[in-house]
């Protein structure tokens, strides 16, 4: 069964690409028909991944599927939010502790 985290949000790949260390794993991709056989080789810069609270980026809401790109090094953390503004609230941290 998929899992749900407890915090995501979208952002362009034009975006994430500007990590100096964005290498996104295209193995992960979505297929492109939704759930078909036809898969995607690319990611245009108008796509949108998603990054959750652990710093995971997905390619479609679910934390453990579909993972284009994971790092735990502060320098894309310290990306995330100073360049991103990407920050999970308190309240939200809080919850399943």
């Amino acid at each position: 069964m998929a899992k749900m985290g407890r915090y995501c949000s979208g952002f362009l790949v034009s975006d994430l690409r500007k990590f100096p260390g964005f290498q996104p794993n295209l193995a992960g991709l979505r297929p492109a028909d939704g759930g078909g056989a036809a898969e995607r080789r690319d990611l245009a810069d108008d796509d949108v991944l998603f990054l959750h609270e652990d710093f995971v980026v997905t390619d479609g809401h679910w934390r453990d599927q579909n993972v284009v790109f994971e790092s735990t090094d502060d320098a894309w953390k310290t990306f995330c939010s100073a360049e991103l503004g990407f920050a999970v609230l308190p309240e939200v941290a809080a919850i399943g502790t």
